[in-house]
């Protein structure tokens, strides 16, 4: 099987991209709009993995990344205290401790400034990319404006201050320091052991994301890429382009784009680059007859987790758990969110609820991987987007198809390069 190469505009040789997450969903809806011939290749339905069970938050804010001054001193509170945000498998032990020296070795100021400069450049144009690429489905009503809430149960900790409110605001996010009167009012349904909340307005949400996906990929779809559904052995350069193996069948393309998220380091490895990429699971439960209303995007920040209404019910989201792509769900997760839920929505109706897992491919720096592959000209990548995936999405979709059309890309790109981490 061979895309159709376009004779007399280089640019616009036929593009593959190997993984149908939200990444590369929006990367092919880019690439269309330069008029590139797409190929979309997937074992799975488009969108219906990792890039369906997060929580659903679309913040131009949310360019603070993970390492922070000081988090070292909280590690033992995440492993053991309430709620027990963050785990670590014993088989990803040997793994975790390279790439968590990377990972504390981030957190400085300096270091945490210019990590926010760049994940701004692909946080920031999330909301109306994505009211762009969802113009014409008639589903533009599955991305809705909110706010998203802070809560805190210490109402001491909650101030405008700290490093990561005082970076947003500097950028333009407009905050606001509440009290617990006024977190009742905006959030009726929240727990009034909540004292305080820091509301980042200028938000969005996404009322399904799993069916803002398929959305997004049937425009794809419709606006000609196709959509290949088989599992992908391995990529090997050939004849200036790319062999790909699936499933005993071998296809050519003259350009790749790798976006397979948790899995994309496996199929880097055949040709040679290695990268420090952790699989770090997320759990959520949905519970489907809820009997309460979440407004707004409401973070429970002492256990790090993130609750919302959507179209199939109140969804609680997060966590941190370091482990091989392929070891099994931990079925105490499902107890434990549930538990979470219970006590910051004590009228949240949890007998009817499905638990969900999904694998964040994330780097130490917080930042995904994101241009062409020295050596490999025709080699791209865009993976690795950890905890802000549906946020970045449109963005590296954008840039990345900048990149191939040979236009000049709108932001700097040199911090997403893979060569970032030969230090």
């Amino acid at each position: 099987m061979r895309l159709p190469e376009p004779p007399d505009d280089p640019s616009r040789k036929p593009v593959t991209i190997l993984g149908a997450g939200i990444v590369g969903i929006c990367t092919a809806l880019s690439l269309l709009d330069r008029g590139i011939p797409v190929r979309i290749i997937d074992q799975g339905s488009p969108g219906q993995e990792t890039s369906m069970g997060n929580a659903g938050v679309v913040s131009p804010w949310s360019f603070i990344p993970q390492a922070m001054p000081g988090v070292w001193k909280n590690i033992p509170k995440l492993l053991f205290g309430y709620g027990r945000p963050l785990s670590i498998h014993p088989r990803a032990l040997a793994a975790m401790l390279p790439w968590g020296l990377r990972f504390l070795r981030q957190g400085t100021e300096a270091k945490v400034r210019a990590t926010a400069d760049a994940m701004s450049h692909l946080c920031g144009p999330s909301i109306e990319l994505y009211r762009r690429h969802l113009a014409g489905t008639d589903h533009e009503d599955l991305l809705v404006d909110s706010c998203y809430v802070h809560a805190f149960r210490d109402g001491s900790r909650a101030n405008l201050q700290s490093l990561d409110c005082r970076i947003r605001s500097e950028k333009g996010a407009e905050l606001e320091l509440i009290g617990q009167d006024r977190l009742a009012e905006m959030e009726p349904a929240l727990s009034p052991s909540f004292q305080a909340a820091v509301i980042i307005h200028g938000q969005a949400r996404v009322r399904s994301p799993g069916r803002l996906a398929a959305v997004l990929a049937k425009k794809a779809e419709q606006q000609g890429a196709e959509f290949v559904r088989a599992q992908i052995r391995s990529i090997k350069p050939h004849d200036d382009g790319w062999r790909i193996l699936c499933d005993g069948e071998r296809l050519y393309a003259p350009r790749l784009v790798l976006s397979m998220g948790a899995w994309s380091p496996e199929l880097l490895a055949q040709i040679g680059l290695k990268v420090p990429m952790m699989v770090e699971r997320g759990y959520h439960v949905e519970c489907s007859e809820p009997n309460i209303e979440i407004c707004n995007s409401v973070m429970d920040v002492d256990t790090k987790v993130v609750a919302s209404s959507m179209e199939g019910g109140v969804r609680v989201a997060g966590q941190a758990e370091f482990a091989p792509a392929d070891a099994p769900a931990n079925p105490a997760r499902e107890t434990r969110l549930t538990q979470i839920a219970k006590a910051a929505f004590p009228n949240l109706n949890t007998e009817r609820k499905k638990f969900w897992m999904g694998r964040r491919p994330s780097f130490p720096d917080s930042l995904p991987v994101l241009g062409p592959v020295t050596g490999h000209p025709s080699l791209f990548l865009n993976f690795g987007h950890s905890h802000y995936g549906l946020i970045m999405a449109p963005k590296s979709g954008e840039l990345i198809a900048q990149l191939i059309r040979g236009e000049t890309p709108n932001v700097p790109v040199d911090a997403f390069s893979a060569t970032r981490f030969h230090w």
